[in-house]
């Protein structure tokens, strides 16, 4: 071994000392120093993100889906569980529940399983002649019928129904339920990875009097030492949201967990969802409006049984208003529509009821952002048109899947059919890290937004001193945060002569289609204290123009081929930028503010379909979609 210079060895050490001397003891003790975004003026910071705190990446993922735990999933031939659902929305292949290879084009970010609480395991139960369940009269009742033929499956499924019916748990101990949860949310630990992956849990609540849908699917931000602890709130329990409340509240109380409830599928509701009465028949008070607006901070607007933004009744210089429409009758076809039912069903105007109610009561207890979600019963998280397996097993692709009946009634006029079912939805929510907490605490403070399965990037701002050429500023967001507010914030306070100015940015699915418009719609309430709504096109594609209306009536056009069920992507913009300032401002009245942004039309997943198998278009829905985002509101409150 050759010995070193004994100058050289000199230099070396000296050029050590002068090395550690440099490097300051945040490197030693990382985990005692963290820096701050109020620690900057006060440091020599040359790297300009070492403080950045605000959300700064968008997570896709679906928090309404179910598995073979949900008995209307598992007793009906959905075979995939908990652990295919979690591989596949990771972006693995698996067959599917029909023996079909099937694949997502992109992972998701973080999915959230909530199976029915009521009856949760029965089918995987059943099939496996599982002791618990064997130990319990009904249960083993139920066993022997599924085993004994058709006639004896028959025999069960209406015993089903009359303990949905009734609100009578016909098992006789939660011993079963209990065990099945318990397996269920320790599993989905395993499968949460923090920084890749976030696997969540939940249920849904099925409250349905008299078939009308008050659904809430309740999400929770914990791991399985915490939610283990408990049994999940069924309709057995109570049909009334207030208790499901009440016990979210208890959860929290007593364990620490934390908990929201967001609702679904208004428009199944025949009136009641939105309703100024509660679920008792009361008028709504303060009180009750700020419990809800605790548990519900959300609500899911976009899934398979319907768009349920607005309706064209009410929504009427609305082009783009009736949009995957089901709108007939309640949930389970037992009762028809009435007009007067749809104001308290869609998003829109229960936003502009929850205004009124405000002036009322002092309360907002509409007050909600927006989303999408699957609520698919596949344990496949397929929400492009391209890509559709059906939300149910017996509609996964195959030449007779048009003909499947959904919602069945006596009247045919009331009849909802697959083809009807739309391909969507999906969630995405604005974070610094994909972690349970952090998805969690987007949904919270309301900074997320619903698409209808694309994954268009959007994002918007609001603000009292924007200026127009602040949309196109690389630190656009930093601005948007520090001089206002995101999707799901608060304006409060105008100054004297001003008006809220709102920039907008929408960027295209790199594995979709173009963007046609970004649309603001405005919902108000005038002197008279009646709600009012007004939509505005802030930005169009293709060097359209905007009238003094604010409105562009020239449509995008489309370059679907429909015999080929194809399309291309020469029409339409695949980045749009808009900055709008209300020119219609009035400081004495309270608003709202959210954003759609809309897709060059696409084919629907029934054209596919017709190329596919050779069936003939359904001339119940059109063979084109435009595909749309929804954000959360921005609110002003005088």
């Amino acid at each position: 071994m050759k010995t070193l210079h004994s100058a050289a060895l000199a230099a070396i050490c000296a050029a050590i000392a002068v090395t550690v001397a440099l490097v300051p003891a945040v490197a030693q003790e990382p985990e005692t120093y963290h820096l701050t975004q109020e620690d900057l003026p006060e440091e020599q910071v040359f790297s300009p993100y070492v403080g950045r705190a605000y959300p700064d990446r968008v997570l896709f993922g679906d928090t309404h889906f179910h598995t073979n735990l949900s008995p209307d999933a598992g007793m009906i031939g959905t075979t995939l569980g908990v652990d295919e659902a979690f591989r596949f929305a990771r972006g693995e292949k698996v067959i599917s529940n029909t023996g079909l290879p099937v694949q997502l084009i992109r992972p998701l970010d973080f999915l959230a399983i909530t199976d029915h609480s009521e009856l949760i395991g029965l089918a995987p139960m059943i099939r496996d002649a599982d002791p618990r369940l064997l130990s319990d009269p009904w249960g083993k009742w139920m066993y022997e019928r599924f085993k004994s033929g058709p006639e004896g499956r028959m025999e069960g499924f209406a015993s089903m129904l009359e303990a949905g019916t009734t609100g009578v748990n016909p098992l006789g101990n939660n011993d079963a339920a209990k065990n099945i949860w318990v397996d269920f949310v320790e599993k989905a630990d395993e499968y949460n990875e923090p920084g890749r992956f976030t696997a969540m849990t939940g249920w849904e609540w099925t409250s349905t009097p008299d078939g009308d849908n008050l659904h809430r699917v309740v999400l929770l931000a914990d791991g399985a030492e915490t939610t283990s602890r408990i049994v999940p709130f069924s309709l057995f329990d109570s049909q009334d949201p207030q208790d499901l409340w009440a016990f979210l509240a208890r959860y929290e109380e007593t364990y620490g967990g934390r908990a929201i409830a967001p609702p679904h599928n208004g428009n199944l509701s025949n009136g009641l969802m939105f309703n100024p009465k509660n679920f008792r028949g009361e008028e709504i008070t303060a009180e009750y409006a700020e419990t809800r607006m605790r548990w519900e901070p959300l609500y899911e607007m976009s899934q398979m049984k319907g768009d349920e933004e607005t309706h064209p009744l009410f929504s009427p210089d609305d082009e783009f208003a009736d949009f995957e429409s089901w709108d007939v009758s309640n949930l389970d076809g037992s009762s028809p529509k009435e007009d007067w039912m749809l104001e308290y069903e869609y998003a829109r105007t229960a936003l502009l009821v929850g205004l009124e109610l405000a002036a009322e009561i002092g309360v907002n207890p509409f007050k909600f952002g927006m989303f999408g979600a699957s609520d698919t019963h596949t344990a496949l998280a397929t929400t492009r048109e391209e890509n559709y397996f059906g939300k149910l097993a017996g509609a996964e692709p195959s030449p007779e899947r048009f003909k499947k009946v959904v919602i069945p009634a006596s009247d045919p006029e009331l009849v909802i059919t697959t083809v009807q079912e739309q391909a969507g939805s999906l969630m995405a929510v604005w974070a610094r890290d994909n972690t349970r907490r952090d998805i969690f605490d987007a949904m919270e403070r309301k900074e997320v937004y619903g698409t209808t399965g694309t994954r268009m990037r959007v994002r918007v701002f609001g603000g009292w001193e924007f200026e127009a050429e602040e949309v196109s500023r690389p630190d656009f967001a930093d601005q948007g945060y520090s001089r206002g507010v995101p999707m799901g914030g608060d304006l409060t306070s105008a100054p004297e002569g001003g008006a809220p100015s709102f920039m907008v940015r929408a960027l295209r699915d790199p594995d979709g289609a173009n963007l046609d418009r970004i649309q603001i719609i405005k919902g108000w309430v005038d002197p008279d204290g009646e709600g009012q709504e007004r939509i505005y096109d802030v930005a169009v594609s293709d060097g359209r123009t905007i009238g003094a209306d604010g409105r562009c009536r020239e449509a995008v056009g489309s370059t679907v081929d429909i015999a080929t069920a194809t399309y291309t992507n020469t029409i339409g913009d695949a980045l749009m930028t808009a900055y709008w300032r209300d020119p219609d401002f009035d400081p004495s009245q309270s608003a709202f503010y959210y954003v759609r942004v809309l897709e060059i039309p696409t084919p629907r997943w029934t054209t596919y379909d017709v190329v596919r198998f050779g069936v003939d278009l359904p001339d119940r829905v059109p063979p084109t979609v435009q595909e749309r985002a929804y954000t959360s509101p921005i609110w002003y409150t005088p």
